[in-house]
């Protein structure tokens, strides 16, 4: 990625405007792209077919696109922190009131939307607690809210293989197992702080083909997230040799990745 790295705090949350939607995308959207399908299934169940609905963190748009080919563009709405990536997501879906904000302070009127919905977005909140209930401000009484977070801290994330192969040459490389809700239980409890009721924790799980260890590979040299800063970090000797370690671990390819998240969903 040309330009400055992206700025990544002690708690794995960055600046996103230092990153390309592309760049994201072709790092992680490979997988929260298969997710989005489950992911919609849990967060709109119940919820009025009629009714608009929220996505907060819309990232590039993958969750975005999700939601219009199942209610409408007239009928989603779309928040991010990241100016680049609401431009990609005006740009990809036309008629999506796109908006540039954060989770913990929604430019919505209360009760304005059916259902809102975070993917992949909670672990980067400020305060994830502020962020659902401002979630749940937003969400008509009956509604419902909705947040899923990888399983970084159970060692079945999409980048869960690949720190566990950094960890055994680097014991003290920070991961991402610490972020928010990465761990099972961890978004029923920042749910139940937010006051939300009946809520109902699943695993979903993706699987991604990969045509050779460099299809896999070439993204993490974007800089992206913590795993990308850290193979940033290296020297050339340093990232040949873990190259080396990991293509021990996965092969040249062809190979695939199974990836769980944790969903949590809940009624206003």
């Amino acid at each position: 990625m040309a330009g400055r790295l992206p700025r990544w705090d002690d708690r794995g949350v960055g600046d996103f405007d230092d990153i390309a939607a592309d760049a994201y995308a072709r790092f992680m959207g490979r997988f929260s792209g298969p997710l989005a399908p489950l992911f919609a299934d849990l967060g709109l169940e119940g919820v009025d077919p009629r009714g608009p609905v929220l996505d907060v963190g819309c990232g590039p748009g993958v969750l975005t696109a999700e939601l219009v080919r199942r209610r409408g563009a007239e009928r989603v709405s779309a928040i991010d922190p990241s100016e680049p990536f609401c431009a990609a997501t005006r740009a990809a879906l036309p008629g999506v009131d796109v908006r540039r904000g954060v989770a913990e302070d929604l430019p919505y009127d209360d009760d304005a939307f059916g259902a809102a919905l975070a993917q992949l977005v909670v672990h980067f909140m400020s305060d994830p607690v502020r962020g659902l209930g401002e979630m749940a401000r937003v969400t008509a009484p009956g509604g419902r809210v909705s947040a899923c977070v990888w399983d970084h801290a159970g060692g079945t994330g999409p980048l869960s293989g690949f720190w566990s192969v950094v960890r055994r040459r680097d014991p003290g490389a920070a991961d991402e197992s610490g972020l928010a809700g990465a761990a099972a239980g961890a978004l029923t409890e920042l749910f139940d702080r937010a006051g939300l009721r009946d809520v109902r924790e699943d695993r979903l799980t993706v699987r991604v083909a990969f045509r050779s260890f460099d299809d896999w590979w070439e993204p993490f040299t974007r800089g992206v997230g913590p795993a990308g800063t850290y193979v940033a970090g290296l020297t050339p000797i340093a990232r040949a040799g873990l190259v080396g370690f990991l293509k021990e671990e996965y092969g040249e390819g062809p190979f695939e990745i199974e990836a769980s998240a944790w969903a949590a969903a809940g009624l206003v």
